[in-house]
């Protein structure tokens, strides 16, 4: 008689869990009536904006971007571009080939206070 009272209460206990959980699942979805009111209730701070009248409006993800305007680069354009990138990449080479043979880089901060 013992166990069949306990079955019982622990099928209570669940199914009251169970109740508690599904209210808490279904009152998620109004929580914009629960919050307007609440300022009725607590007060709102000075200053706080109002509501807006209107829910913003989400952006519109399936709609294409506008064409571009400007074209692909043409081939004299890449070829020049890529010339210029060699020889800006060679004058940086020689610039930094100097300093790294004569070993003149400067001495790190921990070197000059000492």
């Amino acid at each position: 008689m013992m166990a069949l009272s306990r079955s019982r209460h622990g099928e209570r206990v669940l199914a009251a869990a169970l109740l508690l959980v599904g209210a808490a699942a279904v009152s998620g979805c109004s929580t914009s009536a629960l919050v307007d009111s609440l300022p009725a209730a607590v007060g709102l701070p000075e200053g706080a904006p109002e509501r807006p009248a209107t829910p913003p409006s989400f952006p519109a993800v399936h709609d294409m971007p506008p064409a571009r305007s400007d074209s692909p680069l043409s081939e004299a354009e890449r070829k020049r571009l890529k010339e210029e990138l060699i020889a800006t990449r060679e004058r940086a080479a020689r610039k930094a080939a100097p300093a790294e043979s004569t070993g003149s880089t400067p001495p790190s901060g921990s070197a000059r206070n000492q």
